[in-house]
């Protein structure tokens, strides 16, 4: 079984390039199973139930969606397998540009679109710099120059990654991302794989409900900002 780990910046269009692609993978006759992973609530499991494909969800509610992504990455291997899929395509919020969901000998695609700012892809961190694949969209609506620009500007972050350009709407660049997914190699197994990156810490008195501001009620894995003062002010 081949998994699939989609991340990326919020509305960039993540689920739509993976709607195209998987309708590739269909026509190609490979069973594919879906789950989106989100924070308080999704609809884009609908999106992928209309492709006829088993999907689930998992909503984080208050917890940070990345710690609930890894926390249930053995439990999405165990029921795509149990729905016999050949791929299985998980799709994680695009929330904090510090999320890290890369996994070893899976295959990772960060989705960014070209509206997002020049500079945008060297905030985007792990996300982006650990992806094999990062996918490019609504370039149809900038200038020739500002898209090899922004590409410039991704290679810079990734120089490793492969980069597509994907149009969400009509699909044009899914066919190459679909044939990217069946080069890749198969997962045996994921317990006991390993994060490329790793996730972002946050272990305090907020983690545990606390709503009180001020360091009195601080507790835990707390950073404060450096504002330059000599340490005897």
């Amino acid at each position: 079984m081949r998994f699939v780990i989609v991340a990326g910046t919020p509305s960039a269009g993540k689920t739509s390039v993976m709607l195209h692609t998987i309708r590739h993978l269909l026509k190609d006759g490979y069973s594919v199973a879906g789950c989106k992973i989100d924070c308080l609530q999704t609809s884009d499991d609908e999106r992928y139930r209309g492709l006829g494909i088993p999907v689930a969800v998992g909503l984080s509610e208050y917890i940070c969606p990345d710690h609930f992504y890894v926390a249930n990455l053995e439990e999405v291997e165990q029921w795509a397998r149990e729905q016999k899929a050949e791929v299985v395509v998980l799709e994680t919020a695009g929330l904090c540009h510090r999320c890290a969901p890369a996994v070893f000998d899976c295959l990772s695609v960060c989705v960014i679109d070209n509206l997002i700012g020049i500079d945008t892809p060297k905030k985007v961190g792990p996300m982006l710099s650990t992806a094999d694949i990062v996918v490019i969209t609504k370039g149809d609506i900038v200038s020739q120059a500002e898209r090899e620009v922004f590409r410039y500007k991704v290679e810079m972050e990734n120089p490793q990654a492969q980069i597509l350009d994907v149009n969400g709407l009509t699909g044009q660049g899914s066919l190459t991302l679909k044939n990217n997914i069946l080069s890749f190699k198969s997962l045996t197994g994921i317990t006991g794989k390993e994060l490329r990156y790793p996730m972002p810490a946050a272990i305090c008195s907020y983690c545990a409900g606390e709503t009180i501001v001020g360091k009195t009620y601080q507790m835990g894995n707390v950073k404060k900002v450096d504002f330059g003062r000599e340490k005897n002010d």
